[in-house]
């Protein structure tokens, strides 16, 4: 509002300093009348209209603004949010490598120790096995043994035995069984 008065009388100074002969005019003090009147409402008009535009144009810019910032710290937010996840990604992903080091460390040794149990289970069987054979061997060998010796015992009886010896051992048999038969 304190510039209206200044603004008015430059405006005049300066219709003034156009028209040079404006003082031989008779209607020249009408037109400059004319010309205040009309200065002064679009001046009223402007003082009474212009404020509230500018106000109100401030107030939408301000609030563009406010606006703008408001999205601007939700941008800054969700992109610090995803730099936090990023990071607790990184930790995650180590974790799960540390995880599944460990797992499989785990899972070698129970397979290590699945594979000692099978050995050991392998070892005692074949021990059971190489006793086993053991076993028939000394079996079919005394078998053997005896085998051999029944068969040096006939030869050795063979050549002692001759028609007389053999006459009297059956002689001896059949009396042995007669005397059983008699007691029975």
């Amino acid at each position: 509002m304190k510039r209206l008065p200044w603004l008015l009388v430059l405006t005049a100074v300066v219709c003034c300093a156009q028209e040079p002969g404006a003082a031989e005019d008779k209607y020249a003090v009408w037109k400059w009348i004319n010309f205040l009147i009309l200065a002064g409402g679009l001046g009223y008009l402007m003082a009474k209209n212009l404020p509230a535009f500018f106000q109100s144009r401030t107030a939408s810019i301000q609030k563009g603004i406010a606006e703008a910032q408001l999205m601007k710290q939700d941008a800054e937010r969700r992109a610090a949010d995803m730099d936090r996840r990023m990071s607790a990604l990184g930790a995650e992903i180590d974790k799960f490598r540390a995880a599944s080091q460990a797992e499989m460390q785990q899972e070698g040794e129970r397979i290590r120790q699945e594979t000692a149990a099978q050995i050991r289970k392998l070892e005692q069987q074949a021990e059971v096995e190489i006793e086993s054979a053991g076993k028939t061997a000394r079996r079919e060998l005394k078998s053997y043994a005896a085998d051999l010796a029944l068969d040096l015992a006939e030869q050795r009886v063979r050549a002692r035995l001759d028609g007389k010896t053999e006459a009297a051992l059956v002689d001896s048999f059949v009396a042995d069984l007669k005397r059983r038969e008699s007691n029975n």
